[in-house]
This record gives C-alpha cells, structure tokens and sequence, in this order.
C-alpha cells in the first residue's frame, strides 16, 4: 500500500477528512519554572519508556539494521561518484552553492530560534500545549495531521515500539481560529522543520519524519495570512 493510502486508511479510521498528514516528534522540553509546572498539575515532560516487550521487539529488528547500513551505504558511494565525474567548475558551484545555503539557513534558525523546542513563554499557548504535550500520550511521536478545520494530532495513548497506527486515537485538535502550521524557511531549503504557531504569536516547533513531508508542500501551497 502507498503512503498515501495507509494515510487515508488511518484518517478513515479516525472519522477526520485530512489534506496532509506527517508522523512528526518534537525535541527535549526544557524543565519550565517551578511554580508554571505547578499551575499545569505537575504534568510528564518524558515520552514514557519503551517497555521490555518493545525492546525485544526493536532486538528482532536489529538484524536488519546491517542491510538498510549496506544499501544507504551504496547509495553514498553512487552519490561520490557522480561527483566525481562533475567537471572541476561545477562541482566549485556546487559547492559555493551548498556553503551559501548552508549561511542563509542558519541565519534564519538564529534569527528565529529553532534550535529551541518552543518559543520560550511558558505562558504562551505554545507553551501551555506544550505542558500537556505527554499528558495526551506518553508516546514519543505525533501524527499530524492537517484538516479544513484546523490542525489534528493523533497517537497512541501510551508508548508502543510497533503498530504504532493500529493503536492511534486522536489525542488533541487546534482549530484553525487558533494555530496553523508554518514552515519558517517559505519552502526555500528541503528541511524536517515546521512550527505550529497560536494566534498569540508563540509556536511549537516539530520535526517531520519526511524530509520536505506532504505537510510541508500542503503549507506552501496556503495562502500568505496577508493575501
């Protein structure tokens, strides 16, 4: 089955119509004030952690490690080789190209501060979702899911190592009135990034398991907030 079609599997089971869809994580949160954790319940800031059975079950696949290794590492020694047989001239673009990629990109994850999970106001909607993130699902990763309505995430209720999809609910929906999702590049570099930004200005950053995901292509094809 396609990706897209397991997509539609899965958003069929859910009962949502989505027009993209991603599985995604988000980085380590940082440990908030003491009073703001508090305030929230004193909510987990861990996804919980694999249970033994999932560990025997991620020992079963370690087999198979060595041969996805082989092949990506043929597909590195095609990749060099191609770049060898590039005239000296094109491969000093290529490179001046990459560098200047590279300065420009970084200068908009330190303008903007993505390294960071969030946008550092705990008080913000961000960082109030972001309290509750592992209290929806102690599970690691996300599906998110775009819909006319607004933004879904759907998982597992707890941690599981596999069948992640058979065990998915929806575990939390943001109406369009209240975040939409954003990539802060504006599609200029293929990255796993994208923020999920509140109507109060405060974001959330994820990370794609795709790089440049459908979610990634469907927010591009938005329009501007100002058109």
């Amino acid at each position: 089955m396609t990706r897209r079609g397991k997509q539609r599997v899965v958003t069929d089971r859910l009962g949502i119509h989505a027009e993209a869809g991603e599985w995604c994580t988000i980085g380590k949160i940082p440990q908030p004030p003491a009073d703001v954790l508090q305030a929230a319940g004193n909510p987990p800031l861990r996804p919980a952690r694999m249970r033994p059975l999932g560990m025997v079950g991620a020992a079963l696949g370690a087999p198979f490690i060595p041969i996805i290794t082989f092949f990506e590492f043929l597909a590195k020694i095609e990749e060099a080789v191609m770049r060898s047989l590039d005239a000296k001239d094109e491969k000093e673009r290529l490179r001046a190209k990459r560098d200047d990629e590279k300065r420009r990109r970084d200068a908009i994850v330190a303008q903007q501060d993505l390294d960071n999970v969030f946008d550092g106001n705990w008080h913000g909607n961000a960082g109030q979702f972001l309290l509750r993130w592992y209290s929806h699902s102690t599970h690691h990763e996300r599906m998110l899911l775009a819909t006319q309505e607004g933004i879904v995430l759907a998982a597992p209720p707890k941690r599981v190592s596999v069948g992640r999809e058979k065990h998915m609910q929806i575990v939390a929906r943001l109406p369009a009135s209240e975040a939409t999702l954003v990539d802060p590049f504006s599609g200029e570099f293929e990255s796993r990034i994208l923020l999920i930004r509140f109507r109060d200005g405060s974001w959330l950053r994820v990370d794609t398991e795709e790089l440049r995901s459908d979610l990634h292509m469907y927010v591009l094809r938005q329009p501007l907030p100002d058109s």
